[in-house]
């Protein structure tokens, strides 16, 4: 079942002159939908109840969705209720209902408010509704007491009132606090001069630091090579094989292969690493300075 909402005034006007279903006639057509997937009863139940979902989308008007839309999610959210309902319970629809909508449209909401994730835990989403609400009441009863709050105070006041940490209150109250814009938006106000991505800088290597790079990785190389002139064959395999192979292999797996202990294997790393060091400082003295 699909909900087109073309106007939603001309769609609430419509939902607004639907029946008013009695609990056994609701409980009915729930059977029906449950035990004999009749759409008709589904229909006919959603339809009496779409003023309730009109009714709650249209509290959440001011986050800036398109109402629209909202309407749209508040259906799907009844129609989630209707697919869960069991009629057995002896609880009425619209009270078990209420929830999916309200689920529904607060998911949205939460998607759509910023490309940038704001939350998904209950307590965030909680902090996410409720955070101006809660601010204005804390306010309000501070200047009845003839005290003035300070932004820390009050974020303070906040956390602990909706039971969330401190540093969810700030970041939450910096998402709240502005809208994303777009990096290409021209910084004067005319809409001329330069965009804002040009301000960005570039994370990207230059020509310069590519061959410098690529220099000190040849070097290094070198180095290494040296280095293990003076390495037994057994002392260069464990090197190789841990040090120089990606993914390094255990100390247990060489063991078995070179019939010692795991604990004996990483002995001869370490003094094979330490040969290694001896021969680079000796060699290349300017080792020692980056080594240090």
């Amino acid at each position: 079942m699909t909900i087109e909402v073309h106007s939603d005034k001309a769609f609430a006007r419509g939902a607004m002159r639907a029946e008013i279903l009695d609990a056994e006639t609701e409980r009915g057509l729930a059977r029906a939908w449950r035990d004999e997937r009749d759409e008709k009863a589904l229909d006919r139940l959603i339809t009496a109840y779409m003023r309730l979902a009109i009714s709650m989308a249209a509290k959440f008007k001011h986050y800036g969705a398109p109402m629209n839309d909202l309407i749209q999610q508040a259906s799907l959210g009844l129609m989630k209720a209707a697919d869960k309902f069991d009629p057995d319970r002896g609880v009425r629809f619209s009270t078990y209902a209420m929830w999916w909508i309200k689920v529904s449209i607060q998911d949205y909401v939460m998607r759509n408010w910023s490309m940038v994730r704001t939350g998904s835990t209950t307590s965030q989403k909680s902090l996410f509704f409720n955070m101006r609400r809660v601010r204005a009441k804390l306010e309000r009863d501070a200047e009845g007491r003839g005290e003035e709050l300070d932004s820390h105070q009050t974020r303070q006041l906040i956390a602990s009132e909706v039971g969330v940490p401190l540093a969810d209150v700030e970041m939450m109250e910096g998402r709240l606090a502005g809208s994303d814009f777009s990096l290409n938006a021209t910084q004067s106000a005319d809409g001329e001069g330069r965009e804002w991505i040009d301000a960005l800088e570039d994370q990207a290597s230059q020509a310069a630091e590519n061959v410098e790079r690529s220099r000190d990785l040849e070097t290094l190389r070198g180095w290494l090579v040296n280095s293990m002139d003076g390495l037994s064959e057994r002392e260069r395999f464990v090197v190789r094989e841990r040090g120089i192979n990606d993914p390094p292999r255990t100390f247990s797996s060489i063991g078995e292969e070179l019939g010692l202990s795991k604990e004996r294997v990483r002995q001869i790393e370490g003094e094979a690493f330490g040969k290694m060091r001896r021969n680079l400082e000796e060699r290349s003295p300017e080792v020692h300075d980056f080594l240090t």
